[in-house]
């Protein structure tokens, strides 16, 4: 698609992109996916977390979202925290200009708008309100597409939350939760809509029909210390965690069933560390995913999982692989009952290796009834999501409304026919 002019529209992509997480990542090959199929002639850049990945694997070009390289570290000495304060004020002008050599940027997924694992205010969220801030200053529509949200109890995290969600020309919802808690904290909601994660509308691989015997045994496990509200007990809830964790796996390994241990985030492989020393067998095995394609893959094959991190339970619940939620935050509940797998969570917060047995064993009893239920909700969520891009192209892409007097010095890709 081009502007009023003939030029291309530009597309600028932003979030924690190429920083390790695969359900990030997936939500950027989704939007990507959308871009290449409805407008293959935008151009398009990212403005992200690690610009090195997000360009080798997609092939676009890609800006660092932060002058501060050191951002995510803790900073003690008096230069460093110097560096961070500095780091702020530049931002904002990087930010801004960023934002308006584009006529377009989009938000991809993820849980931008919450805070179910520790944040501080002015890491993302102060990121996410310079972008949507410089946005409408200067004409350039921001588009949060299918991110989720939660109710934020810190002050200042949820002013730079609301307000960013408020200065958005675009918001939709990954499910109703998350429009709720924009309401609750101030948001006029009233023209946002509820579609499916944009994991939802990635590649299936094919799925080759389950054993009769029982067979391997997929463990998504996470880097857990609970959330924001967490902070004083957080070592506890770890240990809690990992303790019920292997004590599950152990039980497996005696009943001679393989098990398979996924990550979601480079952060989870102390977790895979730790199970592999406390549970020494060959039917332990861990595998190195580097995309939610690799997990699909990985999950295809097994008879049943077991998973924390929300993107691990999207690309089970997408391949029909019954699954049970360790569940840290509303939103795997809310996804686990609208795929019609409600009964089958267990807090992460609370591991108990008896009672996440008992719901494993009625898992694999009904397994055939969950894969069939499983097979209808994914094809409702795909249609669900042709709306959403449907709605979104209305939105962002008008005919002849590109009439932006933006600087064209930026360096920008057509959106790669294929991402790798």
């Amino acid at each position: 698609m081009t502007s009023a002019d003939g030029t291309p529209v530009r597309v600028g992509v932003f979030g924690l992109l190429g920083s390790g997480n695969l359900g990030n990542d997936g939500s950027l090959e989704a939007v990507l996916g959308y871009l290449r199929a409805e407008h293959p002639d935008a151009v398009v850049d990212a403005f992200c977390g690690g610009p090195e990945a997000v360009t080798a694997r997609f092939g676009i070009p890609a800006t660092r979202m932060h002058w501060n390289r050191a951002e995510y570290r803790t900073a003690s000495r008096l230069g460093a925290i110097a560096s961070k304060g500095l780091g702020k004020l530049v931002d904002v002008f990087r930010t801004a200009a960023w934002v308006r050599r584009h006529d377009v940027v989009i938000v991809p997924g993820m849980g931008v708008l919450e805070a179910t694992l520790p944040l501080r205010p002015w890491g993302f969220p102060y990121s996410l309100f310079l972008l949507c801030a410089s946005g409408r200053l200067l004409g350039t529509r921001v588009a949060l597409v299918s991110v989720g949200a939660a109710e934020i109890r810190n002050r200042p995290t949820r002013a730079l939350v609301r307000r960013s969600a408020r200065l958005a020309a675009y918001r939709s919802y990954r499910d109703a939760q998350s429009r709720d808690a924009m309401r609750a904290m101030g948001v006029d909601t009233s023209r946002d809509e509820v579609y499916p994660d944009l994991a939802f509308s990635l590649p299936t691989p094919a799925v080759s029909a389950p054993a009769e015997t029982p067979g391997p045994v997929c463990l998504g496990v996470m880097d857990f210390h609970g959330g924001n509200d967490d902070r004083a007990r957080a070592d506890e809830i770890h240990r809690r965690y990992l303790d019920g964790t292997i004590r599950f796996v152990r039980t497996l390994v005696e009943e001679g069933r393989p098990v398979r241990l996924l990550t979601g985030d480079q952060c989870d492989l102390s977790v895979v560390a730790a199970i592999l020393d406390a549970v020494e067998s060959p039917l332990v095995t861990a595998a190195e995913p580097a995309s939610l394609a690799d997990l699909m893959n990985e999950m295809t094959a097994a008879d049943t999982v077991v998973a924390v991190r929300y993107h691990n339970l999207i690309c089970a619940l997408k391949t029909g692989t019954p699954v049970l939620a360790l569940c840290y935050a509303a939103k795997s509940d809310a996804l686990m009952d609208g795929m019609g797998l409600g009964a089958y969570c267990h807090p992460a917060r609370e591991v108990d290796a008896d009672r996440l047995l008992e719901q494993f064993r009625d898992l694999e009893k009904h397994a055939a009834e969950l894969r069939r239920t499983l097979a209808e909700r994914n094809r409702i969520a795909a249609e669900q999501l042709g709306r959403q891009f449907s709605a979104l192209t209305a939105t962002l892409f008008p005919a002849n409304d590109h009439d932006h007097t933006h600087d064209h010095t930026h360096d920008h890709a057509h959106v790669p026919r294929k991402a790798s």
